[in-house]
């Protein structure tokens, strides 16, 4: 009897199918990595080499986020605080709590305390903390609510449409400079019309085209 298929289809057929199943497998892993927590999903809470409470300096103590983030109304990097900074308060406050056992030891050795990163921008996209600062966009715009994180977590997807968005439609997101750090700020009005004004006040126009952001 003649047979039905060639002496090499079962050869042919066991590559394509482990060709199959490895192009899923890919696929899947290619996934999960570009839309992980840390990439493009909210929710993202790293832990912390210091137990440092954004909720008790920030919210209970009224600290102002540019104490420790300095360089925000000046540079395109919120740059987070040096162990000088910590050391300021820190060395009258809590002296000697085990807490603060690694902030201590990178004053006294120089080493930087090495934070991790919550929210993060791919290196194609251009973002400037201070244009955006200065522009009257509050950090909770963001960042949310941190004066009520104990663990600051990622809360604003940070994708493009997310920013296209923001800046085709700005004025509901734009409030007077001297509130921006003020984050349990509530409007005493329409916070759309105030932005408007806001905007025509001060000659706000964010950029709508592809160079804006990338460059």
């Amino acid at each position: 009897m003649t047979p039905i298929f060639p002496k090499q289809a079962d050869k042919y057929f066991r590559i394509g199918l482990s060709l199959f199943v490895l192009t899923i497998l890919i696929g899947v892993s290619i996934s999960a990595y570009m839309f992980s927590p840390n990439r493009a999903e909210t929710g993202y809470s790293p832990v912390q080499p210091v137990e440092y409470s954004h909720k008790l300096h920030a919210g209970n103590l009224g600290m102002d986020c540019r104490y420790c983030h300095s360089t925000v109304e000046h540079s395109g990097f919120a740059a987070p605080p040096t162990t000088e900074t910590c050391m300021n308060c820190h060395k009258m406050v809590k002296p000697d709590s085990p807490l603060l056992q690694p902030v201590r030891e990178s004053y006294a050795s120089g080493r930087p305390i090495p934070w991790v990163r919550v929210h993060s921008l791919p290196d194609y996209v251009y973002f400037n903390h201070a244009a955006h600062v200065n522009a009257g966009v509050s950090c909770v715009t963001c960042h949310g609510r941190v004066d009520q994180m104990v663990q600051v977590r990622q809360v604003e997807p940070l994708t493009m449409k997310w920013c296209v968005d923001c800046h085709r439609d700005p004025a509901p997101h734009i409030r007077p400079r001297e509130l921006v750090t003020k984050l349990d700020w509530q409007p005493d009005g329409d916070p759309a019309e105030i932005g408007r004004r806001l905007m025509a006040e001060n000659n706000i126009h964010p950029p709508e085209n592809c160079s804006g952001c990338h460059r």
